[in-house]
């Protein structure tokens, strides 16, 4: 027999979890001393409940595993909404507990009460979660645990939220927790549908790969670079996976859709192309530039994906394979002696078809990545960041102007070292999810490229991590403004300029008054040694680059596509 606390917190940790992100608060009272019995979680508190589930997610998505975070129902439950939609878009799992009343008191009144009696914060978070379920008693406690995390868990995976009353905290639990994920180790596949792909895959002379965030899972990574070497094949990612195929192989196309590269772009749309093979991608708006993938490719698609509903909306596709990209590219491994061979009879026309298509630049207006003079460009800034960054360095890039920015212009070199929540792409996301990568990969550094307007909204986490001396170093992109909103808004007149404006704060100054180091760069030839010294500190940095607002992202192709597309045609 355990107390529902200490069930779950050896629960957690039995699932391979070391870090559990909070808010305290009376709702969740029972947690606290239970916290001080066990040595296997490290509890970090957030300055505000949405900091602390970025931070799950960000754990999430670095670890592989899922993230948990704990706070308050009511007011608590209610800031973590947004963090929440965030993971269920992008398909990152999450455990969020949520403190409640006890049942007895449920709709007389008691302060903070959400139960179903009047907010129900069950039914609150249901829409933005996979599963939202209250639980009552601490004789539930084991199986509704279980239940939760197979949610979270199953492909696609998501968030998933407990609200637990507090009967559940202090009452007494009988189960034993048998850990939920190894099963769900295994990488299934439609074995039926991924044997009619293969002869496609082989018989394709011009053959090119789209890897989208299902190859981050499992050991696809390295399979999709072996499988690419064998036959040289090139590849394409999409700004989700980024990372996933070492940007730097002969091999890489760069990205492709949203701030992708000209090679990406040129190969995918070729009219030269025969065989798209889709791995881990739903194919959504920014993963197809605009859908124009979908609207001008002349290849046959071979679509792999875990989501039957992502496969079963584009109605275009030409194959599709229910299942995991490890399990696919497993397949592929086995290769039989006549697919092997016609594979590689198709490796002369690859190669000069990729040679014709590399032979131009890669990225647009690399001018801007040492543009001299203030002030500075962003893509300066990042190149810089770039340069002093390990090459196993993670880094995570929040929402705005900057996001495009980096994912041209940044190089990353392997799985889950380029994050990002690309689909809701809520404002601050990064400051505090950052935190969660650090938790989960203690041995690599990481850095945050972020805005003056994102820090406006979640940088006081920049105290948890000088707290918990994290050597995260967030690169600010102090430009004075809400840097994509501005762009297009200041074009309309000088009120929607001034309403997409920011007051230019002293970034590193309020780095400083939080326990950071600061640093403030005004000249883009002070840029490598701002970088190298904030990664050298080995402590909470905060770099307030004085940067250009008006400055026209290299989102080119997306532009035109979504210029060109129309969902008539």
């Amino acid at each position: 027999m355990a107390l529902g606390t200490d069930f779950i917190l050896d629960a957690l940790a039995a699932e391979g979890l070391d870090h559990l992100f909070m808010v305290p608060g009376g709702l969740v009272d029972p947690f606290m001393p239970a916290l001080g019995r066990q040595t296997r979680l490290t509890p970090i508190v957030a300055a505000h409940e949405g900091g602390a589930a970025y931070m799950a997610d960000g754990y999430a998505r670095a670890s592989g595993r899922f993230g948990a975070v704990l706070g308050i129902g009511g007011p608590g439950l209610a800031n973590m909404t947004t963090a929440v939609a965030a993971a269920k878009t992008d398909s990152s799992p999450l455990l969020v507990l949520s403190g409640e009343i006890p049942v007895a008191m449920e709709g007389l009144g008691e302060f903070q009460d959400a139960s179903q009696f009047t907010l129900d914060d069950t039914s609150i978070m249901r829409p933005v979660a996979r599963l939202s379920l209250t639980v009552a008693s601490a004789q539930n406690l084991g199986h509704a645990l279980r239940h939760g995390l197979a949610e979270a868990l199953s492909q696609p995976r998501g968030p998933v939220h407990l609200s637990l009353a507090h009967d559940v905290l202090t009452g007494e639990c009988d189960a034993a927790h048998t850990p939920v994920s190894p099963v769900f180790a295994a990488a299934p596949l439609d074995t039926a549908a991924a044997e009619r792909a293969v002869p496609l895959l082989a018989g394709a002379p011009r053959l090119a790969i789209l890897a989208g965030a299902g190859v981050e899972e499992g050991a696809a990574a390295e399979a999709l670079k072996t499988f690419a070497e064998r036959f040289s094949i090139p590849v394409a990612t999409t700004l989700r996976a980024k990372g996933v195929f070492p940007e730097d192989h002969a091999l890489s196309l760069g990205v492709f859709g949203y701030a992708g590269t000209r090679h990406a772009t040129a190969a995918l749309l070729s009219d030269a192309i025969d065989v798209l093979l889709v791995l881990g991608s739903g194919l959504n708006e920014r993963d197809t530039m605009h859908w124009t993938l979908r609207q001008r490719s002349k290849a046959l698609f071979v679509h792999v994906n875990t989501s039957l509903a992502e496969l079963s909306c584009v109605a275009d596709t030409d194959h599709v394979v229910a299942g995991h990209a490890a399990a696919f590219l497993t397949r592929l491994s086995r290769l039989g002696e006549l697919e092997a061979a016609a594979l590689t009879r198709g490796k002369a026309a690859r190669d000069e078809w990729i040679a014709g298509i590399k032979a131009g630049p890669r990225l647009y207006d690399t001018e801007n990545c040492h543009r001299p003079g203030k002030p500075i460009h962003p893509a300066s800034a990042i190149v810089a960041l770039r340069a002093a960054l390990p090459r196993d360095g993670i880094v995570l890039v929040d929402s705005g102007a900057h996001r495009a920015f980096a994912g041209h212009y940044w190089t990353s070199y392997m799985p889950r070292s380029y994050v990002s929540a690309t689909n809701l792409g809520p404002m601050g996301w990064a400051i505090p999810a950052a935190i969660g990568v650090q938790c989960a990969r203690p041995d690599q550094r990481v850095a945050v490229i972020t805005g003056d307007g994102c820090m406006q909204m979640h940088g006081m986490e920049v105290q948890t991590a000088a707290r918990y001396k994290l050597p995260v170093v967030y690169l600010v992109l102090n430009n004075g403004a809400l840097g994509n909103v501005w762009l297009r808004a200041h074009q309309y007149g000088a009120v929607p300029s001034e309403l997409t404006s920011v007051v230019d704060h002293d970034w590193a100054g309020f780095g400083r008054a939080l326990g950071a180091h600061g640093i403030t760069v005004t000249d883009p030839a002070d840029l490598p040694k701002a970088m190298a010294e904030a990664v050298a500190a080995g402590t909470t940095v905060v770099i307030d680059v004085k940067a250009d607002k008006d400055c026209p992202t290299p989102v080119y192709d997306f532009a035109a596509g979504a210029h060109a597309w129309s969902y008539h045609e």
